[in-house]
């Protein structure tokens, strides 16, 4: 059986100002080092086959905290994305066996909020009226301008989830994946067979570590949240 474990980015310094923050790429608020430090005592005694992570800073600060408490995680790798062929030539030996591989992509990035980015979300209410920033924020399939909504945020996180990380799961890996709310929301939309309605009324707290034990055709037997 297979164990995934989700967690979502502790706060950041935008977050912390109310402000959108999509793939603009800011720090960890003190607020939300705590929380990533309180996950990482959480998972202390989970072991993890691998782990991947964004682009985004927040979303790998809180990563390399879970895993720097982590007991049996002594060393790990890097594989980027882009330019995986040069990060991963080298020739293994016996002792890489037991380096934690993470990788690094875009498409686990937060949805992109276009021109709403860096804007304080309670002026851009004043601004473009509340309702149609609601619309923006809690429609499935709205995009704000020039930016994604969540359906397109799931059209490229989900295939990254179907050709990197189902298999592992499908072969009993026990995989971490620290990311953003949003693109988490994808995964766990298909995870848990939630509808478009049900999907954005999704809490997803930061810094809360969601696991679940998954059989081989990805059918979920247990979940548990941690806080």
């Amino acid at each position: 059986m297979g164990r995934l474990t989700l967690i979502r980015h502790g706060q950041s310094i935008w977050n912390l100002q109310n402000r959108f923050t999509g793939w603009i790429d800011v720090s960890l608020s003190e607020q939300g080092a705590e929380e990533a430090q309180r996950a990482a005592a959480l998972l202390a005694e989970q072991h993890f086959d691998r782990a991947f992570t964004s682009s985004l800073l927040r979303a790998q600060d809180t990563l390399y905290e879970i895993l720097k408490q982590n007991r049996y995680c002594n060393h790990y790798l890097r594989i980027h994305e882009t330019g995986r062929e040069w990060y991963e030539h080298f020739k293994p030996t016996e002792e890489d066996e037991s380096e934690l591989k993470i990788y690094i992509s875009e498409k686990l990035n937060e949805r992109y909020y276009g021109d709403l980015q860096g804007l304080n979300k309670d002026w851009a209410r004043k601004h473009f009226g509340a309702e149609q920033v609601h619309l923006w924020r809690r429609s499935y399939d709205t995009p704000p301008p020039n930016g994604e909504s969540l359906a397109m945020t799931a059209d490229r996180t989900l295939p990254y989830f179907q050709s990197h990380i189902v298999s592992p799961l499908q072969h009993g890996e026990h995989v971490l994946v620290s990311a953003h709310g949003n693109s988490l929301r994808a995964i766990i939309m298909q995870l848990e067979h939630l509808s478009a309605e049900q999907i954005l009324t999704y809490e997803l707290k930061t810094g809360a570590p969601h696991i679940y034990e998954i059989d081989e055709q990805m059918q979920i037997m247990e979940k548990h949240i941690l806080s």
